[in-house]
């Protein structure tokens, strides 16, 4: 595929500063992927920060990522069934957490940064989480609560000693991520804002792009995911050594496609004819019968081409560049 910048991505249309240099390619399927490891002791039982670029290949029920210490304590941050942005915690078996963004998240051409600032030290139980998209604060929700007294229970979802934490997946390695990730961080005993994970283009001000975060303070169970090593993609770059084990992931799934380097994919949500079965992040399809799938990313004007390996029967496809 040939790498391209879609205009108004919230990767930056112009030279960036700092550039991320690979992403881990997560993949739905039967042999469902994810990242998992077992937290130990926090800085902060109370304050934390998730930051993630995420861009999504298909439009389904899937965690981002899951901390849970048993059936009736756990915290997750998803992407729902009905495509919202929604984090739920769980304390004893009831949810003293619940928001979902009344804004829906179905482009499967961007790369979203997603942040959740919690802290919950905060009066104000509004102010306990914060959402921000592409850096700018999500407060539009269809279901904004948090409820209950500040206690050492209550920010599991972030840092929080745990028997589990996965990115990518649950617990039970179900509802698993089709897409990519990149520049993955956790911060423990910290609520920081945005820019500490981005900034907004000098030129385009209106396009957020990623900023350096390895001088950051992770605290004690705090990570940095960069996946520049192909061969350990669970690898901590924080200096805390807290290393996720990988599941059903291997060196290729190291990408290239990342929020400063967007590429072309196949659309799921863009078909005619049969449907087809997409995989690895939308690069790969199997068709049944004839089919016709278009790219996320379509040219409007200079010369462009387009590269397609056929696998079975490569006599039987066609494949070109069409202008709309």
């Amino acid at each position: 595929m040939l790498p391209t910048i879609a205009t108004g991505n919230v990767a930056s249309a112009t030279a960036a500063v700092y550039e991320v240099a690979n992403s881990c390619r997560f993949d739905e399927g039967s042999a469902d992927t994810q990242l998992k490891r077992t937290n130990g002791s926090p800085t902060n039982a109370y304050k934390g920060t998730f930051s993630a670029w995420i861009k999504r290949s298909a439009i389904e029920d899937t965690r981002l990522f899951q901390n849970m210490v048993d059936g009736s304590n756990y915290g997750w941050l998803a992407f729902n069934s009905s495509h919202q942005l929604e984090v739920v915690c769980t304390v004893s078996g009831s949810a003293y957490c619940d928001y979902k963004t009344n804004r829906l998240f179905r482009d499967v051409s961007a790369w979203y940064h997603i942040m959740v600032e919690m802290d919950t030290t905060e009066v104000t139980a509004t102010n306990r989480m914060k959402f921000y998209v592409n850096g700018v604060q999500e407060t539009s929700f269809a279901t904004q609560t948090f409820s209950g007294s500040q206690s050492s229970n209550h920010p599991l979802l972030i840092a929080s000693t745990t028997n589990f934490h996965a990115i990518g997946a649950s617990e039970a390695n179900t509802l698993n991520l089709s897409g990519y990730m990149a520049e993955v961080v956790l911060l423990d005993g910290q609520a920081l804002t945005p820019t500490s994970f981005g900034e907004f283009d000098s030129n385009s001000p209106t396009i957020w792009k990623p900023i350096d975060v390895s001088e950051l303070t992770f605290g004690n169970n705090g990570y940095y995911l960069d996946f520049e090593d192909s061969d350990n993609l669970g690898d901590d770059e924080s200096g805390n050594t807290n290393d996720f084990t990988e599941v059903n992931l291997a060196a290729t799934d190291q990408a290239t496609d990342t929020p400063t380097n967007n590429f072309a994919t196949l659309n799921p949500l863009h078909s005619i004819g049969a449907q087809s079965e997409l995989s690895q992040g939308n690069l790969e399809y199997d068709p049944t019968g004839h089919h016709r799938i278009i790219s996320t990313i379509a040219p409007t004007s200079g010369k462009w081409y387009a590269e397609v390996k056929g696998i079975d029967n490569p006599d039987k496809f066609n494949a070109g560049v069409c202008h709309y």
